[in-house]
């Protein structure tokens, strides 16, 4: 610190930085609070969607075998599919101090690619089964990349948050204490040095 920059202008704006970066801390920990409670609310979201997923795999599980005993596996390989150049994925995105979050829904095609030969119940109720896990996978991946990106945010806010803290706040608070202790010496010296003219 040279002598040219002890001043009171300099003391006034290393103040004027000081407030803003604890304002900045302030408003990075209030984000990290909101960030926290956004994954909780996330995290149960996920754990619903994916106890739902679970099931509708079990129920996928006992559709399949219900066919498979019906058609035989040969049979039921070569059952027509959903033509899935219909299916849709719609998307509604939100955000939340700035990280953007998404809802999806599958909309899969209601129509076979071609008729079945055979058709059966059994058939039917499989290809719903797997359209249903289909329709679960997707809500999942969604939730999960939400959870994904608000983790990254919220560590990236903490250790800016940390930063500031542990680090920019403590410096710039000696840097302060030391220009105003050597403001103080110098009104020492220029009241001594008036005494002595005087």
């Amino acid at each position: 610190m040279s002598e040219a920059s002890v001043t009171r202008a300099a003391l006034l704006e290393m103040k004027d930085e000081q407030r803003a970066m604890h304002e900045g801390y302030v408003f990075l920990d209030e984000k990290c609070l909101l960030l926290g409670g956004e994954i909780l609310r996330e995290l149960v979201r996920y754990a619903k969607i994916d106890r739902a997923l679970i099931d509708a795999q079990q129920e996928a599980t006992k559709a399949l075998q219900a066919a498979i005993a019906r058609h035989g596996l040969e049979d039921l390989q070569v059952y027509p599919p959903l033509d899935q150049r219909a299916a849709t994925l719609a998307r509604e995105t939100r955000s939340i101090m700035g990280v953007r979050l998404q809802d999806v829904t599958w909309h899969p095609a209601q129509e076979a690619a071609r008729p079945s030969v055979q058709p059966s119940p059994e058939a039917e109720a499989c290809r719903r089964a797997f359209v249903a896990l289909v329709e679960g996978a997707a809500r999942l991946a969604a939730a999960s990349g939400n959870l994904e990106r608000l983790s990254y945010e919220y560590r990236r806010s903490v250790r800016r948050a940390r930063a500031l803290q542990d680090v920019l706040l403590p410096e710039l608070d000696q840097q302060v204490q030391r220009i105003e202790t050597r403001l103080e010496e110098l009104e020492r010296e220029d009241a001594i040095t008036m005494r002595i003219r005087a």
